[in-house]
């Protein structure tokens, strides 16, 4: 990203100080997938039954607010408004990380 902006030194120098941290730098995702966080995919199972937000809390153990926070976020990555949607969007993956 830096060396878009012309900045091809300062991103070399982000790059070893990124090494040195031990850390290594996001892989991003191919091209035409949205990869959702481990908790979005556990949230969206239960969703794309059509379960509640309190139904599916229960299942999870999570607050109703908490799962709304979640599958909005999985709604926004995928494109979708309703529960309905959400089953047709996601894939049949063994995790249900990546999405069509």
């Amino acid at each position: 990203m830096l060396e878009s902006m012309g900045m091809a030194a300062f991103a070399a120098r982000a790059r070893r100080e990124q090494g040195a941290t031990g850390e290594s730098a996001p892989t991003r995702a191919v091209p035409g997938t949205v990869e959702l966080t481990p908790q979005e995919a556990r949230t969206a199972r239960p969703a794309r039954e059509c379960l509640s937000d309190p139904e599916t809390g229960v299942r999870l153990f999570l607050s109703p607010r908490t799962v709304q926070y979640h599958l909005g976020k999985v709604f926004a990555k995928l494109g979708v408004t309703s529960r309905g949607q959400l089953r047709g969007a996601l894939s049949a993956g063994p995790d249900d990380t990546a999405a069509r």
